[in-house]
């Protein structure tokens, strides 16, 4: 129910944008949010919104990373600029009903190569 897009390879300093859209009904409950998982580590939040509110941003990211969504389109996106070698992961989008912690549906992940 989540279609994420928008990975690939840049060089650090570079820049990607990400896009999730999700088919779901009440969009406006869940809070989506972008997560990555770099190899041999855990899944770590890196930033989600609901409505227009920023939940959560992770330090790592801030003043690099900008969080958005569009609820027309059922849609979020994460802007990542300045990119590191440290971001390289593989990013999923996630959605959480806004009662809850817990993420109730995964997008595919998308690639995510930064080289120095």
């Amino acid at each position: 129910q989540l279609q994420a897009s928008g990975g690939g390879s840049v060089q650090a300093g570079g820049s990607l944008r990400l896009s999730c859209t999700a088919s779901m009904i009440h969009f406006s409950r869940y809070v989506m949010g972008w997560y990555r998982q770099a190899p041999g580590k855990q899944r770590e939040l890196v930033a989600d919104i609901r409505n227009s509110r920023i939940i959560n941003l992770s330090d790592s990211v801030k003043g690099r990373f900008t969080i958005s969504r569009d609820s027309a389109r059922n849609s979020v996106y994460l802007q990542m600029n300045n990119l590191k070698s440290e971001d390289t992961a593989v990013y999923y989008c996630g959605a959480r009903f806004f009662q809850s912690g817990d993420v109730s549906y995964w997008g595919e992940g998308t690639q995510v190569t930064v080289s120095s």
